[in-house]
């Protein structure tokens, strides 16, 4: 039993330098490995670059509104009486004059008639009066009296010309008719409606502003109205009005626009939104969305500096952002235009990274993007 242990004792120690040999030249493998590793240089990364941007934005305000006719009205009647003529189609264009409606008035011509001849006979009898009051051969009050009675036929045939013209309608501007509302042969009560009327060419669009905006509100600020009947169509115009006073309870002011309306799109009643672009415009600096790194702290950029010939090198700069147009971002801190940033893909890059610039690749930012519906 003694002499196993110590044959196994010995052949321990016989094994030992050759441990120590393989444990030597796996080290020194491992050595060699690792100063190939430090010695090994990585190539640039391809990157998309963009330069930052200064635009001049102009502030624009968003409003909601209804469209008024610059004139509109809609026509009834001043006398009752039956319709004897309906002048005019629905949906008709007409000129200002133009004959509408005719209500039947055969009694008051009548009464016309008699009121022409007692009108007539009372010139008459006053003419011969005047004569014979210059010859001195009628007494004052004689005269007077014809005077008076012709006075009176005048003014009674003028009357009766006046419930005559009661029961005819006439555009009182040029427009466009609705829908008639009344039919030959109805009997219609005093006040009974017959068409509506409306001007439009040019229209009015009727809005609030909040009393914030009273600083840049002034007459002649362009506006751009959309409605949701004309989708992808914008109606220009300019403010033409705005109320002096605010509502009380809402402290905003009513304001007015003007659009032209030549074929006759937008329609009183309907509701729109509409942009108004400011006077003043705010130099911006914009960078794209995807080239923004968003940090706990804070937000940041990858800047590309100068490096050896045509590689460069990342620098990490912490940004202030503002508001967003488009594809794009302001920056109010941390940048000056023209630098150039990693526009894309910057969440796989690191400060310090060895870059090259090829843009062939680089997607197009817009102000103004539209969706692919491809």
């Amino acid at each position: 039993m003694r002499s196993r242990l110590l044959w196994s004792l010995a052949g321990l120690l016989a094994l030992l330098p050759v441990a120590a040999l393989l444990m030597v030249a796996k080290l020194a493998q491992f050595n060699a490995m690792a100063e190939a590793a430090d010695n090994m240089v990585m190539p640039p990364e391809r990157v998309n670059a963009i330069a930052v941007r200064e635009y001049q934005w102009q502030p624009e305000v968003t409003a909601v509104g209804s469209v008024a006719a610059v004139r509109g009205a809609l026509l009834r009647t001043e006398a009752e009486g039956v319709v004897a003529e309906v002048a005019f189609a629905a949906g008709a264009r007409v000129k200002a004059g133009e004959l509408l409606l005719r209500l039947n008035d055969h009694l008051e011509q009548a009464q016309l008639n008699e009121a022409g001849a007692a009108t007539e006979l009372a010139r008459l009898t006053y003419q011969r009066a005047r004569a014979l009051r210059n010859r001195g051969s009628l007494a004052q009050g004689d005269f007077d009296e014809a005077q008076s009675r012709y006075r009176q036929a005048s003014a009674r045939q003028r009357f009766i010309e006046a419930q005559i013209a009661q029961k005819v309608i006439r555009a009182p501007f040029a427009g466009q008719l609705g829908i008639r509302r009344i039919s030959p042969g109805q009997f219609l009560e005093k006040g009974s409606p017959v068409v509506s009327l409306h001007t439009l060419d040019p229209v009015l669009v009727d809005f609030s502003l909040p009393q914030r905006r009273l600083a840049g509100l002034r007459a002649g600020l362009p506006v751009a109205v959309f409605a949701d009947a004309w989708p992808g169509r914008t109606f220009n115009g300019e403010i033409s009005a705005f109320d002096p006073e605010l509502d009380l309870a809402t402290r905003s002011v009513r304001v007015q626009a003007s659009l032209a309306n030549p074929d006759g799109a937008l329609r009183p009643g309907m509701f729109v939104q509409l942009t108004l672009t400011q006077p003043e415009a705010e130099a911006l600096l914009l960078v794209p969305l995807t080239a923004i790194l968003h940090g706990p702290e804070n937000d940041a950029v990858l800047v590309i500096e100068a490096g050896d010939g045509d590689t460069h090198v990342l620098r990490r700069q912490p940004v202030k952002l503002g508001r967003r147009l488009g594809d794009f971002v302001a920056v109010s801190e941390g940048l000056r235009a023209g630098q150039q940033l990693v526009s894309t893909g910057v969440f796989k890059l690191f400060p310090g990274m060895a870059v090259v610039i090829d843009n062939r690749l680089a997607p197009d930012f817009s102000l103004h993007p539209q969706p692919d519906n491809g």
